[in-house]
């Protein structure tokens, strides 16, 4: 997969003569430091990380950490001290006036915290700002807005003004401002922290239902870890203008960089994060419909010592049969086990989270097979195996912590 952005050895430092601030910072001086004694504000401190083509990675930390300058660095609404900022091969950093105004509308929407919409203009005209302000004709703006408006469910709602809209509305309208300049890169900063809990929801669930329809590349600012969490296929985590640990979910739970990282993370619920991959073991036995019967099938669970066996069938997942059902079918005679397979079991996707596998195997005696998108077998879940991958989970956390 391509990186879409690349940003590289990145600096602001914010006050006169910047460069100081820079240098302390190779000195490995911290952020208090600085400005105790040059009065320099360390807004982002030697950031290093990339984002792939139709991700999302959410940039995140508490108030302070520098993630919203970050992002207003990706896109020169704050120039950088130092660094580079590589989009499609080309370093934002260098681009002249001009040249930043023409790439920012190739590449960039943005979407806001406060929605930033314009009381006055009705949803389809704040829809179509930015196309506006491109010069774009005014029927072929209407359209395009028209059509980012549907996208995000606001269909009917085109004449209304942002007064008689929702919060959750009226950040839609917002996304759809985004979505109408057809930007491959959205940046979106604290998008949905101005809105109550359930809302916030149901546009986390929004923005994911999206993405699968449009696959945009999208960084994500947030200081909300299960936010994070839920959106982002990658997290940045930053403190003090220092990224200090970047990886999926998983990696930065259950393996934290340090003891800040750490104590951020440790009120998580480990079995939302986890997945299914990262709890299943591989499977000690399989049968072959084209070459097994009963004997064969049950030969391999009495060495393997399990009560049931996954059959594949020209590579693929076909079926599972138990030890009672293949040692009546050899009793009988049979050759075959295609009279006892039974087909009516659960397959679970990879990324399927582990809290969701809980009532799988509380509903069934088989174990839970874990299947590609060609239905090719990965591994099994069974509730022991389950639990104890939870267990140990937790015990590295205490660890650490």
């Amino acid at each position: 997969m391509n990186h879409k952005i690349e940003v590289k050895n990145l600096y602001k430092i914010f006050g006169h003569q910047p460069e100081r601030g820079i240098k302390m910072i190779e000195e490995g001086r911290s952020k208090d430091d600085i400005m105790l004694e040059t009065k320099l504000g360390v807004g982002v401190a030697n950031a290093s990380f990339y984002v792939k083509e139709g991700e999302i990675l959410v940039v995140m930390g508490l108030s302070g950490s520098g993630k919203s300058t970050l992002v207003r660095c990706i896109n020169r609404l704050i120039d950088p001290t130092a660094g580079q900022v590589i989009v499609d091969g080309t370093d934002v950093v260098t681009l002249d006036e001009e040249g930043l105004r023409k790439f920012r509308q190739k590449h960039f929407g943005m979407v806001f915290q406060n929605f930033a919409l314009f009381p006055h203009r009705t949803v389809v005209q704040n829809a179509e700002y930015g196309l506006e302000i491109q010069g774009m004709d005014p029927e072929e703006r209407k359209e395009k807005a028209m059509q980012s408006l549907e996208q995000v469910g606001l269909k009917g709602w085109e004449d209304s003004y942002p007064s008689q809209l929702s919060g959750g509305m009226q950040q839609r309208v917002g996304l759809a401002r985004a979505l109408a300049l057809d930007a491959d890169i959205m940046l979106m900063d604290e998008a949905f922290s101005a809105l109550d809990p359930l809302i916030r929801r149901d546009m986390q669930d929004e923005l994911l239902s999206l993405q699968d329809k449009v696959q945009k590349t999208i960084v994500f600012i947030s200081h909300d870890l299960d936010e994070a969490l839920k959106l982002g296929d990658r997290i940045v985590l930053m403190k003090d203008g220092f990224i200090v640990q970047e990886g999926t979910a998983e990696e930065i739970l259950t393996a934290p960089a340090n003891d800040y990282v750490a104590k951020f993370v440790e009120e998580v619920d480990m079995s939302k994060v986890l997945t299914a991959e990262s709890v299943m073991i591989k499977p000690v036995a399989q049968a072959h419909s084209e070459t097994d019967g009963p004997r064969a099938a049950l030969r391999k669970m009495e060495h393997a010592g399990i009560s049931s066996i996954f059959v594949r069938k020209e590579k693929k997942l076909f079926g599972i049969v138990t030890a009672t059902d293949a040692a009546e079918a050899a009793e009988r005679g049979e050759r075959s086990l295609e009279k006892i397979m039974i087909q009516n079991f659960h397959r679970v996707s990879p990324d399927t989270s582990a809290n969701d596998l809980f009532p799988l195997l509380a509903e069934t005696s088989f174990p839970l097979a874990v299947v590609d998108e060609n239905d090719r077998l990965k591994g099994v879940i069974i509730k022991g195996s389950l639990l104890a991958k939870l267990s140990e989970k937790r015990l590295k956390e205490k660890e650490l912590i």
